[in-house]
């Protein structure tokens, strides 16, 4: 049997861009990509804290050190610049491996930094 589990996550995230009239997407910035284990084009649920908010996207590789977070196309109506968000992906995988799975968690700094 095969379940699903947290990957990879990203917590607590100030959204810096909101860009309605876009193909739809979250851009994040490479090197938290690279902290969480994320990539370009991974499906992605981003939960909005400032509202209540989920929604499933995926991954747009976004300029390293820039601490971008933009939510593109629909999304952005629905998560706004300066909410703050957590980026989940998950895993599908054996039940037993996954009973001693460990996902990869990020915690940024201020500005979206990695520390």
């Amino acid at each position: 049997m095969y379940i699903e589990v947290v990957k990879s996550k990203i917590h607590r995230v100030k959204i810096t861009q909101a860009e309605l009239h876009y193909v739809g997407s979250i851009t994040i910035d490479e090197d938290l990509l690279d902290a969480a284990n994320m990539i370009e084009n991974e499906k992605v649920q981003v939960l909005n804290l400032n509202n209540g908010e989920r929604l499933e996207t995926y991954i747009i590789k976004g300029k390293r050190g820039s601490g971008i977070i933009c939510m593109n196309g629909p999304a952005a109506r629905k998560m706004q610049v300066g909410d703050i968000v957590i980026v989940i992906s998950y895993a599908s995988m054996d039940f037993e491996e996954a009973k001693s799975w460990k996902p990869t968690l990020c915690f940024p700094l201020e500005g979206n930094k990695v520390g």
